[in-house]
């Protein structure tokens, strides 16, 4: 149907449409799956534009001039603003119980995070916090942490176990990330981290066979996981289990999202590469080795700049990576030790501030970049016909500058999820 046609009223039921927009950032063709380091500091855009939602999904955009002739449309006008995509969070562990504040006052006090998971604190506090709770109150509580997400612009979001660490607590992990998928209107993905830490009960040997052998089968099994994850780190899972567990995956079809490199270079991303991880997350700490078999390879690094900014550890070497050809996502971690929010705007704001990266690079790295880190760059992650109306539209801003200066302010004014208005 041509623009200068008017739309058929039957067309139009689901319909919204924006106006006057200032910028609609983050436009891309449908073959764009992620963007690649040379292209991370340019953001196609248009300004002075529109953009039409219909049943959920874009359905046109471009300039105010072209804006198709439509009756009967709910529309916001966005004067003065910009709109671009949603926040899609690749790396998240949103599912837990109660917080780890205790333990942020020990590190203020020089205790270090590995200390204080020797001592019994760290992820297993987490997992004897999930084990004590119920699959309806872990259910009720996470839901209302996520739409607080949802409501910062969040929309898609990556949840993964691990705070369970035993078959049990583990399984009423995934069956509430199950049932948020189900009760929210974002994207969720489920990904099985098992092989988070080792529990005081028994040897690392019998628990990583625990976890593959029963675990991964049982709930690949029950369709419950999107994605398998390892914690590849000295003293908890080694480079071998990394490639056990990913080739375990691998049987049932599921692919792999991988911890590696947070506190020491050992190898994980080598495995993680050749397995074909989808991901690659932390690489606080990376050598030449690392940077060489990340180039040209499809695995998406993934940073975390809110862990390091919470642990007070290294940030990983945006900048090295870039200027080695390697792109990147960001996501937030979100978590109750070591990156306690999952608010995107300031994730996007310290990637800026601490990697010493652009807004524009930033913004790919948070939007289309993290959209591929998660398998939902089909239909989430930049402006493009056919993909969900998932937008945010901001405050009156003078450009896109301002979303990282303004760290503490929330200059989001309205959400669309699906097209719809986010409350």
């Amino acid at each position: 149907m041509g623009r200068s046609q008017e739309y058929d009223l039957a067309l139009i039921i689901m319909s919204k449409l924006i106006i006057n927009i200032k910028k609609l950032l983050q436009i891309r063709d449908k073959k764009t799956s992620f963007i690649s380091a040379c292209e991370m500091n340019n953001l196609p855009h248009i300004n002075n534009a529109f953009l039409l939602i219909e049943n959920g999904k874009i359905s046109d955009f471009g300039k105010m001039s072209e804006t198709p002739k439509i009756n009967n449309i709910e529309t916001i006008d966005a004067k003065n603003k910009i709109v671009l995509p949603a926040w899609c969070d690749s790396h998240t562990h949103s599912v837990f119980a109660g917080n780890r504040s205790d333990e942020y006052m020990q590190r203020l006090d020089g205790v270090s995070y590995q200390e204080i998971a020797a001592n019994g604190g760290g992820i297993l506090k987490s997992s004897m916090q999930i084990n004590s709770v119920s699959e309806d109150d872990l259910f009720l509580d996470s839901k209302r942490r996520i739409k607080t997400l949802i409501g910062y612009g969040t929309g898609s979001l990556e949840i993964k176990t691990g705070y369970g660490l035993n078959y049990e607590a583990e399984l009423k992990m995934l069956k509430v990330i199950k049932r948020l998928k189900e009760s929210l209107p974002i994207q969720i993905k489920s990904t099985f981290l098992g092989a988070h830490a080792i529990p005081k009960n028994y040897e690392k040997e019998d628990y990583f066979k625990l976890v593959i052998n029963e675990m991964l089968e049982d709930f690949a099994k029950m369709k419950l996981i999107d994605f398998v994850d390892i914690f590849c780190e000295k003293n908890y899972f080694s480079t071998e289990d990394t490639r056990l567990i990913c080739d375990k995956a691998s049987q049932f079809n599921i692919p792999s999202k991988i911890h590696v490199n947070q506190f020491n270079s050992i190898g994980g991303i080598k495995v993680g590469v050749e397995c074909g991880s989808l991901s690659v997350d932390h690489l606080e700490v990376m050598n030449q080795s690392d940077i060489d078999i990340l180039k040209d390879s499809n695995t998406m690094p993934v940073l975390l700049p809110g862990c390091s900014f919470f642990l007070g550890i290294n940030y990983a070497p945006a900048k090295k990576l870039l200027t080695n050809g390697i792109p990147f996502a960001i996501a937030s971690d979100f978590n109750p030790g070591s990156s306690p929010t999952g608010n995107m705007n300031f994730i996007v704001s310290l990637a800026c501030n601490k990697l010493g990266i652009s807004a524009e690079q930033a913004i790919n790295a948070a939007t289309l970049n993290g959209a591929y880190a998660m398998g939902v760059d089909k239909k989430s992650g930049s402006i493009c016909k056919g993909k969900f109306a998932n937008l945010i539209i901001t405050e009156d801003i003078n450009s896109i500058d301002d979303i990282p200066y303004y760290y503490a302010d929330n200059l989001i004014n309205k959400v669309l999820i699906n097209g719809k208005e986010v409350n």
